[in-house]
């Protein structure tokens, strides 16, 4: 059968990577077309049609900024639907671009599938609308979405388990000793403090200099920063004078002491290394700004591992309370060994693994999809 997935970040790419080998395992006839990036390439034995880096847009003012970009690739995205015809399009969050890519889909009888929803818990419910007329299974990776969906009349979510869970026990068990991580990144051989400022270009201008500025309030650290695939070296340096770990985010968690995360998947993926951490988002960093997404989401907390264990696991600083001070403290509170934060912080995130469970989700999506499919075509 032939597959079209779209991914528009770089936590899509790694997913979707893992459900296209799922699907290569479990249909040897499988041929991919796809938008993402370089890690479904490799899966998938063939170039993306557009690479996220093109996709990879944040917030209004961004998006407006290359409006043209945005409507090309959905011309081109829907070219392929019509032309390809595939036999399924599996969609993997990214819901401004991809519900609309759906529509073209669903026009034409081709089954659509989510792997990976959309957050509409968090904000933009209305959406749940598409996804009931258009989409025929949302595969979930989160353990409380199924149930969700079941409130809002959709009894078509599944929980698949969390594919970060088995990508980061991998990562961490093939991680490099420290001394060859230290020799082959040219750290300094101290304790280090990770800065995960985000993959997109917008998301780590706004939060990196505030990272730099929290930095330099520990010079007893090393501190790195782990590079975005497709951000330039030189983007980087006009942010901060640390040290960019390129392409190895999971090594440098695996040996970080604490870390300071855009929120995003990189939180969890913090979690399940074991590493302690501040959340925070800068964005413009307004309190106006602050009380409208306030206004707008539907959820007491914006970090994975707060949302997975409806707690409070870990620090978040949001907008205006995002300053370098701030989470400093609150970094502070998590450096020594023995902290009741600290030690309260690594009890949450063995809570959170056990909400996640180890189920292999791209095993198990890939086995839904075909089958769905082979039960349409009966």
């Amino acid at each position: 059968m032939k597959y079209m997935l779209i991914a528009g970040e770089a936590s899509g790419d790694l997913h979707a990577s893992q459900l296209i080998r799922a699907l290569r395992e479990a249909d040897r006839d499988a041929r991919f077309v796809f938008l993402g990036g370089d890690l479904m390439a490799s899966a998938a034995g063939c170039e993306p049609v557009i690479h996220y880096r093109d996709m990879a847009y944040m917030g209004f003012s961004e998006v407006l900024r290359h409006l043209p970009s945005v409507f090309s690739n959905l011309r081109t995205a829907k070219s392929v639907v019509t032309s390809h015809k595939p036999d399924a399009l599996i969609l993997v969050d990214y819901p401004s671009f991809n519900l609309k890519v759906a529509k073209t889909a669903d026009s034409a009888g081709i089954p659509v599938y989510y792997f990976i929803s959309p957050k509409l818990w968090a904000w933009k419910q209305w959406r749940v609308k598409s996804i009931k007329a258009m989409v025929r299974k949302v595969l979930c990776i989160l353990p409380f979405e199924p149930a969700w969906y079941g409130q809002h009349d959709y009894d078509r979510a599944l929980y698949v388990g969390n594919p970060s869970v088995a990508e980061m026990r991998t990562a961490i068990d093939a991680a490099p000793p420290r001394s060859e991580f230290l020799k082959e990144t040219r750290l300094r051989d101290h304790r280090i403090i990770a800065l995960l400022p985000g993959s997109r270009a917008g998301e780590i201008r706004c939060n990196l200099p505030v990272m730099d500025a929290v930095a330099r309030q520990f010079p007893q650290y090393t501190i790195a920063v782990a590079g975005a695939p497709g951000i330039d070296d030189g983007f980087y340096k006009g942010l901060t004078k640390f040290q960019v770990v390129r392409g190895r985010t999971h090594d440098l968690l695996a040996h970080s002491h604490a870390a300071i995360v855009t929120s995003g998947t990189a939180t969890l993926e913090a979690a399940l290394a074991n590493v302690p951490q501040v959340v925070m988002y800068r964005s413009n960093g307004s309190k106006i700004a602050y009380n409208l997404m306030k206004s707008l989401l539907h959820v007491e907390y914006v970090s994975l591992p707060n949302l997975i264990n409806a707690a409070p696991t870990v620090p978040e600083m949001l907008l205006h309370f995002c300053t370098p001070d701030a989470v400093a403290a609150e970094l502070r509170r998590l450096t020594p060994d023995q902290s009741n934060d600290r030690i309260a912080m690594l009890d949450g995130y063995a809570a959170m693994r056990r909400a996640l469970g180890d189920s292999d989700a791209a095993a198990n999506s890939a086995r839904i999809i075909i089958d769905d499919l082979k039960n349409e075509k009966k």
